[in-house]
């Protein structure tokens, strides 16, 4: 009988990576999965790429080759470095596409692409990181974006917290719609998609061990197609958008006083804050203006459009509980203001230090 070298090459290692598949249930990373060698290549074959499956990921090349229609482009980047890695309504991997949509969106862009680089940690489990790729995978294809291309390394133990996740995202503006935080004028709306605090209060319950009646959940989600029901309504009378994250509103709105050169006036009794939130901070000393979130934003209207806005907004995923929490004034010293619930008046700073550090 004739030998067939190259049958039995393709067989011999056929039966190698076989023998080599990830145990995804009790397996650990270890310092080869970061190696650039085989074990490297398995876990992007059998974890990422399966997960995260698209014609240009699945070319292997080392970059995304895209066509890109006439009109102008975004482009974002960040870093996930939470603790813990999963909380109630969502976790490190579905928190970063969240994170870099929003990102994009907030600048009225149509996320197109995603690119996650991972740095993981020697002896983290491969179920976990598994449970991370599969919800960053779903995020994905909720947003409807595709993760093109990414990277990973691996530090000693000790030496990382588990994984961290970066990541980059390009997107297309619409013909017309330029937005910027220099774009506040006296006059304009302030609106907020939703409830405030409801990330940051949900992670610093869950560190502290807090029980509540009913379950706090970060708002994590992503916000591109709330932005695109608002664009579509109306997107001349946006004037900027901005998702409040470390900071909080507080910070967020800050930001924007100073770009724009105005002040800006809150009404207390108008802010959405859940129950539950409000009792928490209380609880721990903490202002609900000052608490991220990751699923909320705060968008800057001409005045004639924002009933009609919020109105769009309350029909769209995200936005149901959209409100009208204030306006753009004149203010040389560029300060945000607060009309409280009983009568008086306070100024709304930003914070110094960092309330809640890993938050995101």
């Amino acid at each position: 009988m004739q030998y067939d070298k190259g049958n039995h090459d393709a067989m011999a290692e056929a039966g190698r990576r076989q023998a080599r598949k990830l145990d995804l249930v009790n397996g650990k990373v270890d310092m080869s999965h970061g190696a650039g060698g085989r074990a490297m290549a398995d876990l992007v074959d059998m974890l990422f790429r399966q997960a995260f499956d698209n014609p240009m990921l699945n070319r292997g090349d080392d970059q995304a080759s895209f066509d890109v229609d006439a009109g102008r482009m975004v482009m974002t980047t960040d870093s996930f470095v939470i603790s813990p890695l999963f909380f109630p309504g969502g976790d490190i991997g579905s928190l970063a596409v969240h994170g870099t949509v929003n990102d994009l969106a907030m600048g009225g862009a149509v996320p197109l692409y995603l690119t996650a680089g991972f740095i993981l940690e020697e002896g983290f489990r491969l179920a976990d990181l598994a449970r991370i790729v599969d919800s960053m995978a779903a995020a994905a294809r909720e947003a409807g974006v595709a993760i093109v291309t990414g990277d990973t390394k691996v530090v000693e133990r000790g030496k990382g917290d588990g994984v961290f996740i970066n990541t980059a995202g390009v997107g297309r503006v619409p013909a017309g719609l330029a937005l910027g935080g220099d774009c506040a004028r006296p006059g304009d709306k302030v609106i907020v998609s939703g409830t405030i605090g409801d990330h940051g209060v949900a992670i610093m319950s869950l560190r502290k061990g807090l029980r509540f009646a009913t379950e706090l959940c970060s708002d994590s989600a992503s916000l591109n197609h709330l932005v695109a029901a608002m664009v579509a309504e109306n997107g001349p009378a946006l004037r900027l958008m901005r998702d409040p994250t470390r900071g909080g509103l507080a910070a967020t709105l800050n930001e924007i006083a100073h770009q724009s050169g105005v002040g800006v006036r809150l009404e207390e009794a108008s802010l959405p804050v859940r129950e539950e939130v409000k009792g928490a901070c209380e609880l721990l000393g903490l202002d609900p203006l000052n608490v991220a979130n990751e699923g909320k934003l705060i968008a800057i209207v001409a005045p004639e459009a924002a009933d009609a806005m919020v109105a769009a907004m309350r029909s769209a995923p995200c936005g149901e509980d959209a409100a009208i929490v204030g306006e753009v004034i004149e203010d040389e010293l560029r300060l945000v203001r607060m009309s409280t619930a009983i009568g008086g008046e306070r100024v709304v700073d930003w914070l110094h230090g960092e309330q809640l550090p890993r938050i995101c």
